[in-house]
């Protein structure tokens, strides 16, 4: 009975030794003040902040700071006051899978352009594999700013 008694306060005093610290040390997250659904990017009244307890399971994984969500684009639908994980937002596509794009080919001072379907969707600096409408050949270029595609392997 004794023992019992003990074990019963031992666990109180371990209770009542983590709950402190853990309510007063906590992190501010951004999270979304909104559902935003796959594909739309992120404004920045589309996020809000929410304290989180920092021993909260993997805390590490989720995105600290509301400059690195503003303008990004969500991969999958986020939840309005839920964390948001690192690998749940991307770059923008500047080319969409399916769309007709400029291909440019450029060696020794020779220019060539041609016309392709994007195979997948990319951002700025992404290699992507396109499809040549004229030849039906597959070649990979990297995804330039204005959207056409520069050809990396000949």
């Amino acid at each position: 009975m004794l023992n019992t008694i003990v074990r019963g306060v031992v666990a109180a005093l371990l209770g009542l030794a983590f709950a402190g610290p853990v309510a007063a040390d906590e992190r501010r997250l951004p999270v979304p003040a909104v559902t935003i659904r796959a594909g739309e990017v992120i404004r920045d009244d589309m996020i809000t902040e929410r304290a989180f307890a920092s021993n909260l399971l993997g805390v590490a994984l989720f995105i600290d700071g509301r400059p690195t969500l503003v303008g990004r684009m969500a991969r999958r639908t986020l939840l309005p006051g839920q964390p948001i994980p690192t690998n749940a937002v991307e770059d923008p596509w500047a080319v969409a899978r399916g769309a007709t794009v400029k291909v440019i080919v450029e060696e020794s001072g020779l220019s060539i352009v041609t016309y392709g379907s994007a195979m997948q969707s990319g951002a700025v600096g992404a290699l992507i594999p396109v499809r040549n409408t004229d030849t039906g050949v597959v070649i990979r270029g990297i995804v330039q700013p204005d959207g056409t595609i520069k050809v990396v392997d000949g």
